[in-house]
């Protein structure tokens, strides 16, 4: 799996539009207020234009892509946090996401008429924000009278204690905790807790087609907004996005893409930006016939990588054969390449490189 992404947003700011467009859903679209009344699962499979052309190069009786879920629910509204709307109702479905997608609506329509009577991204990103903080105030506080309770019975965690006091102070105070300088193993002691602010976050700005490829006027107050918040964001305009996903004409596809400037298509975006808000690689191995996509955390040494295909490899590992992937199709060729001395040997040290292809030596 390569990440679970979370939707969110106010109603009627395209969410089920940009489902439909990243999880190749078929949903209905309407133009009624909290119109997503069940939650909505898509999993697909990553696009990667290097694992298309390695497969075209070795030719692979199978081929095995990494896969994406995203989960999409009601629309948040005010109040959201104290039972306002629906879409508090599903947030327990978003606990357990890598990464949440913030949906947000910067295009005018007469036909779908913005939830508030007007359009202001920056308000309703407040809004959102605010419902997430709320609720994660509400969880950490809740926890926090959980140790209390355990004070006297000698299990009590101190250290974490006084972290979710912190955490406690600055959601109350309006800030996410991805705002804060947590050290990793504070990161990891909140795992269990499962808190929305402090997952990476990106901003899916839905606009028209005549804003593309940015956010018109709203472009430059966005971008800072997102640098300050510590987030990501993508522009993509999503009717013309999900026109593109249901389309079989690759180059009708990329004619499209070239006539509104755009550097790939949405969901390519948003997987981009989602590795990199994860800190994670993509590598290939090529093995009994078989390419495979595997998606790892930056860093991660050749014996952990080869855990992730088999335990068998990593408790075994000898050595990794490597060829990162543009050498791998510039040579044309595994032969080729291997001709070209493109293939390095690596030991335990190795770290695993976005586009490394490999195969490991291990013993049974």
């Amino acid at each position: 799996m390569g990440f679970r992404c979370g939707i969110v947003g106010l109603p009627n700011v395209g969410k089920t539009t940009i489902f439909n467009t990243l999880a190749n859903g078929k949903e209905e679209i309407s133009i009624a207020p909290f119109s997503t009344i069940q939650p909505k699962k898509g999993v697909v499979p990553v696009p990667d234009e290097r694992l298309e052309k390695i497969v075209k190069i070795i030719d692979p009786k199978h081929v095995v892509r990494a896969h994406l879920e995203f989960l999409d629910v009601a629309g948040l509204v005010e109040g959201a946090s104290k039972g306002e709307g629906m879409g508090n109702q599903f947030l327990s479905h978003l606990r357990d996401v890598d990464v949440l997608l913030h949906v947000v609506r910067i295009f005018d329509s007469e036909d779908a008429v913005h939830f508030l009577g007007s359009i202001d991204p920056m308000r309703d990103i407040r809004i959102v924000n605010n419902e997430l903080i709320h609720k994660d105030s509400e969880t950490v506080g809740r926890r926090i009278a959980k140790l209390e309770a355990k004070k006297a019975s000698g299990k009590f965690d101190e250290d974490l204690f006084d972290l979710l006091h912190g955490l406690k102070d600055a959601l109350e105070s309006g800030h996410p905790i991805r705002h804060l300088d947590l050290t990793h193993e504070q990161v990891h002691s909140l795992k269990d807790i499962q808190l929305f602010t402090i997952k990476p976050y990106l901003y899916c700005v839905n606009v028209s087609q005549d804003d593309l490829p940015g956010g018109g006027k709203w472009e430059k107050e966005l971008n800072a907004f997102s640098e300050e918040d510590m987030s990501r964001i993508v522009y993509l305009c999503g009717i013309l996005e999900e026109e593109m996903s249901r389309m079989e004409d690759a180059e009708k596809k990329e004619e499209i893409i070239e006539e509104f400037l755009l550097e790939k298509s949405g969901p390519a975006k948003v997987v981009h930006m989602g590795y990199e808000l994860l800190d994670k690689v993509t590598f290939f191995t090529h093995d009994h016939g078989e390419v495979r996509a595997w998606t790892v955390p930056k860093e991660t040494k050749a014996p952990q990588a080869a855990g992730h295909v088999h335990s068998d490899m990593e408790r075994g590992f000898i050595r990794v054969e490597v060829v990162k992937c543009q050498d791998l199709i510039d040579s044309g060729s595994l032969q080729k390449a291997r001709e070209n001395g493109c293939f390095k040997v690596e030991g335990k040290d190795y770290e695993i490189q976005d586009g490394d292809v490999v195969h490991f030596r291990f013993n049974v």
